[in-house]
């Protein structure tokens, strides 16, 4: 019985989508034949029989480019419209070829192009609005279990609340797979009417010879990568001897990408000096009016690759700060303890507030650009004793030259508290790094700095 529950709201959801297409398929045709320069046509929505073709044409390009599985492939409009567009073209030369003397009405296939994208590509829209009017009421929604470890449960939880279209009737840590719990466990997603279920890849890792019990219960089974999210967003599915196999693509920021993106560093870094030296020199001057110590502060940062660097700053706060800190530790806003950040530091002077709000004290990294220490944009530069706690995912953030600022700062700057959302805004922007994406958080830094928030 599930096994027949699971398999017919599939089936449903297919004939559906198929029966919709047909129906404009057929009313794009006939709207192509009335309006066009009338032609010997072999094919002619008077006689459904002859009209069978141009239906196997369209629709098995639509079927062949998937938009008829489930998920975001059926509302990918952009696909919708290349694959209407491909399957038009099939039909012209099928045409010309079949009546190779005979005059072919260009216009009727012009018409028909139009007709076809916009009715179909309009049906499948009303019909996705109209369904997440009617998720949004409660409706239409798949009964879903999961099963995650405890650390787990929250984003996998978020993961499966954003899709908008599943109710969460259970959730299940990883024992209830184990041999002596499985049996109450399948019994438990038959009784509750469940046809999907999610499954943390930490769950399943060890189990996959589950997945055909899953199968044979007619259940569909969802494998989430809570915690790989972002390395997962830059990988490409594919088949290798007809078994699944992900490709990872390394990070764009590399050969001839890494010198232009250098290039534009030094220029800019290099004008921003000779333009701010004024600015430069009075806060100078004001640091040695405002506190005693050094104008200058110099900390050892890890960079690329992993290789240590003292970055420039102009100093905010008094002289043996770094040994007060062990006694501010318990204080740290950061829930995963890994970077310190605390809005009242006590260390800071009155100059290094202000400072700090207005991000000036990063200029001197000015210099660290030129000596190709550091980037204008990138992942912020973090002291050794965040780097101790890293876990071994987070290290991929030093495979890119660290950056003055990025999009962890144009994000919520010390607003973010997680610091895996700090690697999440990381990995993207390596992911999809482009000299325009480099400009775009530039202007956007200076948005945040003339707004000051976020900074302290």
């Amino acid at each position: 019985m599930q096994l027949r529950k699971g398999t017919n709201i599939r089936e449903l959801r297919v004939l559906s989508l198929f029966s919709l297409d047909a129906l404009a398929i057929y009313l794009a045709w006939y709207f192509a034949q009335s309006l066009s320069t009338p032609w010997s046509i072999f094919w002619t929505t008077d006689n459904p029989v002859s009209f069978l073709p141009i239906l196997g044409i369209e629709l098995g390009v639509l079927a062949s480019g998937g938009f008829y599985q489930s998920g975001e492939s059926r509302r990918n409009y952009a696909g919708l419209v290349r694959a209407l567009s491909i399957a038009n073209v099939l039909l012209l030369l099928t045409a010309y070829f079949y009546q190779p003397s005979q005059f072919i009405s260009r216009s009727h296939f012009l018409f028909f192009w139009c007709f076809s994208i916009v009715l179909v590509v309009g049906a499948r829209f009303c019909i996705d609005q109209g369904l997440i009017m009617l998720r949004q009421r409660g409706l239409i929604r798949y009964s879903v279990m999961l099963i995650a470890e405890p650390q787990e449960l929250d984003p996998a939880r978020q993961m499966i609340s954003r899709e908008d279209r599943y109710n969460l009737v259970s959730i299940l840590d990883a024992r209830s797979l184990d041999v002596n719990l499985r049996y109450e466990t399948f019994k438990s997603i038959q009784d509750k009417g469940v046809a999907e279920v999610f499954i943390t890849w930490s769950v399943i890792k060890d189990r996959l010879f589950l997945c055909w019990q899953f199968q044979a219960a007619g259940i569909v089974l969802h494998v989430i990568p809570v915690g790989l999210e972002a390395l997962f967003q830059a990988c490409q599915f594919w088949s290798i001897g007809k078994l699944p196999a992900l490709s990872f693509s390394p990070p764009t920021i590399t050969g001839k990408d890494f010198w232009i993106k250098r290039s534009f560093d030094i220029c800019v870094a290099g004008l921003l000096l000779m333009l701010l030296f004024p600015l430069n020199l009075l806060i100078a001057l004001l640091i040695k009016l405002d506190s005693p110590g050094a104008i200058l502060y110099r900390q050892v940062r890890i960079g690329l690759h992993g290789k240590t660097f003292k970055v420039w700053k102009f100093r905010t706060m008094v002289e043996n700060a770094e040994q007060f800190q062990t006694r501010l530790e318990a204080q740290n806003e950061m829930k995963d303890g890994i970077l310190f950040k605390l809005k009242d530091d006590p260390r800071i002077t009155r100059l290094g507030s202000f400072l700090r709000r207005t991000s000036l004290d990063e200029l001197p990294q000015l210099i660290n650009v030129l000596l190709g220490e550091m980037s204008l944009v990138g992942p912020r530069p973090l002291p050794m004793r965040d780097v101790e706690k890293f876990s071994e995912n987070h290290f991929v953030r030093h495979e890119v030259l660290p950056g003055i600022t990025g999009l962890w700062q144009v994000s919520g700057r010390s607003t973010i508290t997680n610091f895996e959302e700090v690697i999440r805004l990381d990995l993207t922007y390596i992911q999809n790094w482009t000299l325009l994406l480099d400009l775009e958080i530039l202007l956007k830094t200076l948005k945040v700095i003339f707004r000051r928030t976020g900074a302290y």
